[in-house]
């Protein structure tokens, strides 16, 4: 029984076993002519800017107001939870048509998949500063999310396509790193523009890097060389669904990336208001600078492959949880001298998780890989609309340790699966090593 089956941990780079005796070549590795891209190798570079860039559009659109809804708040005289649907409609729009979107990618291919959701995003983007009232910028913005959509599934697919099994891990690791710095940029650049102009032109200034982003990104990614177009009829796309909905291992996986979604998306829908309110009382530009700390997050994801090549799937996971909840908890004083440490802790741990889950799911699919990510990603941006919206009514409630409090609830959920996992692969192979009868 293999990895995918048992829920064993998947050691990147490790060859599997081979019966004595056979000289059949595996799937998993990569012959002497493999076309595939490989770090050093053509194309290689190219498609790691193009996929890089594309992390960067896809984040900073994502989330263009997160930083910005205490202003968005003062404007439409809302409260935070109102607010934050500005940024949960986006993530939640992502959320419900990722789905049909890998199904376009299978039918007419990833590149174009992405550049035409790109494309539509990047033109939503541009309108989104005109939103005359607070319900039109959720609609505009829940638009957008949709839009977006063909983005990381079909990313995701393409990785698995093109890139050798060995550099997989590395190569999604450097499109998270991309979603990362999207994320920190978007932050901070709107938190100072917003500061001297308002946040219409700051979401207007990420609306015109976006675009900027999308260009270079359709120039420079490579042509796909190992696309096989697939079906659109919809019994395929059930079928497909429902045979990785029932792998045991896909399930995990996708409960995993909601869950530390769930945390990510709380903590940075309210941080905004935690600062510019007592005890911080920070300006917005200073308030934007925060998001500096997604640089951690950066280094973290592009060294997600080596974090799994030491401690195996499962350890990687423990260690990014841990990570993460011990940045809850660092961050519950009122002291700034604290906040900013647990920032990074909580940053590195979600991306660290994020790009091993993510990069477990592209490895384990044998077929149907663009649904296989869709299916986490639709997860994923299911936790970041619920995290939006949970922490910020905890926020409401509770303060900074109510949000703490329903992060530390879904770094729980993950400790919780991860083990099931580990049992469910220790019988697993307890059944194989008994000898039949």
């Amino acid at each position: 029984m293999s990895c995918a089956d048992t829920g064993a941990s998947t050691v990147v780079g490790a060859a599997p076993a081979v019966p004595a005796g056979s000289t059949a070549p595996t799937a998993s590795l990569p012959s002497p002519a493999d076309s595939r891209m490989a770090p050093g190798g053509p194309g290689y570079r190219r498609m790691s800017l193009a996929l890089f860039l594309a992390g960067v559009a896809t984040f900073a659109l994502l989330y263009s107001t997160q930083a910005l809804l205490p202003l968005i708040s003062g404007e439409f005289a809302v409260a935070a939870s109102e607010a934050s649907w500005t940024v949960a409609a986006a993530t939640g729009g992502l959320a419900l048509f990722v789905l049909p979107m890998s199904a376009l990618s299978e039918r007419f291919g990833r590149r174009a998949v992405m550049t035409a959701s790109l494309a539509v995003a990047v033109t939503i983007g541009l309108l989104v500063p005109f939103a005359p009232s607070l319900g039109a910028l959720v609609v505009l913005r829940a638009l957008q999310g949709a839009a977006l959509a063909g983005l990381p599934a079909s990313a995701q697919a393409y990785l698995a396509e093109e890139v050798r099994p060995k550099a997989l891990v590395t190569a999604i690791g450097l499109f998270v790193a991309g979603n990362s710095v999207g994320g920190m940029s978007g932050r901070v650049v709107t938190g100072w523009v917003a500061q001297e102009w308002g946040w219409r032109a700051a979401v207007g200034t990420i609306g015109v890097v976006a675009v900027a982003c999308a260009v270079a990104f359709r120039l420079l990614l490579p042509a796909p060389r190992h696309f096989t177009p697939g079906s659109l009829r919809p019994r395929v796309l059930a079928r497909t669904v429902r045979d990785h909905l029932a792998d045991p291992l896909l399930r995990r996986l996708y409960a995993i990336g909601a869950l530390f979604m769930t945390v990510f998306g709380g903590v940075y829908t309210v941080i905004g208001y935690r600062l510019t309110e007592a005890p911080f009382s920070l300006p917005q530009g200073i308030v934007g600078s925060i998001f500096l700390v997604y640089l951690v997050g950066t280094v973290s994801a592009s060294t997600a492959g080596r974090l799994v090549g030491r401690l195996g799937r499962r350890g990687a996971l423990y260690l990014a949880g841990a990570t993460t909840a011990a940045g809850l908890l660092i961050s519950l004083p009122g002291s700034i001298a604290l906040v900013l440490p647990g920032l990074v802790l909580i940053t590195a741990g979600f991306f660290a998780g994020h790009a091993v889950a993510s990069s477990a799911v592209s490895r384990t699919a044998a077929h149907g890989r663009a649904q296989a990510s869709a299916l986490y990603q639709s997860a994923y941006y299911v936790g970041s609309s619920a995290g939006s919206t949970l922490g910020a009514l905890a926020f409401h409630a509770r303060g900074w340790s109510g949000t703490v409090g329903v992060g530390l609830l879904a770094v729980l959920g993950v400790v919780a699966i991860t083990v099931l996992g580990s049992r469910a692969a220790r019988t697993a192979a307890g059944r194989e090593a008994v000898p039949a009868h």
